[in-house]
């Protein structure tokens, strides 16, 4: 077992016990990134110089007796659409290659707090509009399992960093499905909270009604330690929601006798890969015998969610780019002609063809004459999911099926066919209209790619989400799996 293979509660023992120090963990990190990342390519940035002094630090307290937080010493990377003060935040974009922010993202703050080692940020699809990573307007993420296929996205280099063993957590963001999708193609645990448990203080919109940060983890556990750090109400943030935020790990009780479980019918129908249908079939057999009951449900409008999805977070994203002018911060065309050449040209010029597509999707929608047909009409039909969702938790306790359709597909096969790129994330656009919690754990392998499970729970029920993954995983050896990096 090398350093960063420990699990959090692991390191978090060993710091305690003097066994092993923060900078030790902060090399370990940095080594494994020498070694691997020039062919994973996850990460934009490095936060070596700053990462070394905070590990120092941490270990000098830690020396002197002060009491630290659980997390202290743990070395973690962040999305490149989290705003860290002085660390290079670009949203893997050429619009904000030059962007160094002065302040820190609530969830960046919060890690700070924590004490948490901040290696570096993670490549992503440019302003999270993507699924495979490969809209960077940077490098190309490669899937540690298979470095011809797709690490999955938004977060694809979030994911792809955890699979890798360069770092031991990872955040990223969840718009449409872009923190569980990259978790099931990279074989590790993806959380996705209810929207507003998490603050999106400091993170750089896509679309303001669905993103959600949460944590990429290498087990349940650990996810449950890091949302416990990053959760709570935030005043920044007009979308925080007052809840009380309970102890996650204590959750963990690995009993699920009597978990009602919903299998929607429409998440294990046509267009599902039958190997990835057979492995959560087996994931539900798994369950069975620790004692829980399933039945499959209908999901009446998870046929509509895509559309509905595309429109508002495409109309959202036009309005929250619209900030992005090349007047106040990001790159300006060098002699623009007048003021309307300049917003012209630095926006011909900073945009990438995937965000360019969406703004005009969704100024589209937007549009004088077109407002009432196409956004008003989809906020209706997301009530709709929505109420699908409500009805359903009235029966069950979890709903569970695959995370994506299939397995992560190969570089360059779906770039060219955005809308069977779109379509890869049919299984977990329902879960972002609705707001609810959502995780993906690995449960399984077809043709030696890495299945995901998807557990969906009630709004702020990460409890019994967590809990009901926690145990799955505890009877199954699918998260013990590791890809063959040399």
């Amino acid at each position: 077992m090398t350093l960063l293979d420990m699990t959090i509660s692991q390191a978090r023992q060993a710091l305690a016990d003097r066994k092993v120090s923060a900078a030790e963990l902060t090399e370990a990190s940095f080594a494994r990134i020498a070694q691997t990342d020039g062919r994973v390519q996850a990460f934009l940035t490095l936060n070596e110089e700053g990462a070394k002094a905070q590990a120092k630090r941490i270990d000098e307290r830690r020396a002197a007796g002060e009491a630290l937080h659980p997390l202290a010493g743990i070395p973690a990377g962040l999305k490149d659409n989290i705003v860290s003060e002085g660390m290079r935040t670009t949203c893997a974009s050429r619009f904000l290659e030059n962007y160094e922010p002065v302040y820190d993202g609530t969830v960046a703050r919060k890690l700070k707090e924590a004490d948490v080692v901040t290696v570096g940020k993670l490549n992503m699809d440019e302003f999270a509009m993507g699924g495979s990573n490969e809209n960077s307007a940077y490098q190309l993420t490669r899937n540690p399992w298979d470095l011809e296929r797709v690490p999955g996205g938004s977060s694809g280099g979030s994911a792809a960093a955890v699979a890798a063993g360069q770092v031991s957590f990872a955040l990223g963001s969840d718009t449409g499905g872009s923190i569980r999708q990259p978790a099931s193609y990279c074989g590790i645990v993806g959380l996705k909270p209810t929207y507003g448990l998490v603050s999106r203080f400091g993170l750089v919109a896509f679309a303001s009604s669905l993103d959600q940060i949460g944590p990429l983890t290498n087990n349940v556990e650990d996810a449950a330690h890091v949302l416990q750090a990053i959760a709570g109400y935030d005043p920044m943030d007009s979308t925080s929601a007052r809840v009380d935020i309970p102890d996650y790990a204590a959750a963990l009780s690995g009993e699920v006798r009597g978990l009602r479980i919903g299998v929607p019918s429409e998440y294990i129908g046509q267009g599902v890969d039958p190997k990835v249908k057979e492995a959560v079939l087996a994931a539900l057999k798994v369950y069975e015998q620790l004692g829980a009951t399933w039945e499959e449900v209908l999901m009446p409008h998870t046929d509509y969610a895509v559309a509905t999805y595309y429109l508002l977070a495409s109309s959202e994203a036009s309005s929250n780019l619209a900030r992005f002018d090349g007047v106040r911060y990001g790159v300006r065309a060098e002699q623009p002609g007048n003021l309307l050449e300049l917003y012209l040209q630095s926006r011909s010029q900073g945009f990438g063809p995937e965000v360019k597509r969406r703004i005009m999707l969704g100024t589209y929608a937007l549009s004088s004459g077109y407002y009432d047909a196409y956004y008003l009409k989809a906020q209706k039909v997301r009530t709709l999911i929505q109420r699908d969702f409500e009805q359903a938790f009235q029966k069950y306790d979890v709903l569970l099926g695959p995370t994506a359709p299939t397995t992560a597909f190969r570089l360059g096969e779906q770039i060219d066919d955005p809308l069977q790129m779109y379509l890869n994330d049919i299984l977990t656009i329902p879960v972002s209209l609705a707001g609810v919690p959502a995780i993906s754990i690995p449960c399984g392998l077809a043709d030696g790619m890495p299945v995901g499970l998807q557990l969906i729970g009630r709004a702020f029920d990460e409890a019994t989400v967590l809990r009901a993954a926690h145990a799955f995983e505890q009877n199954t050896d699918h998260h013990k799996l590791r890809p063959q990096l040399s």
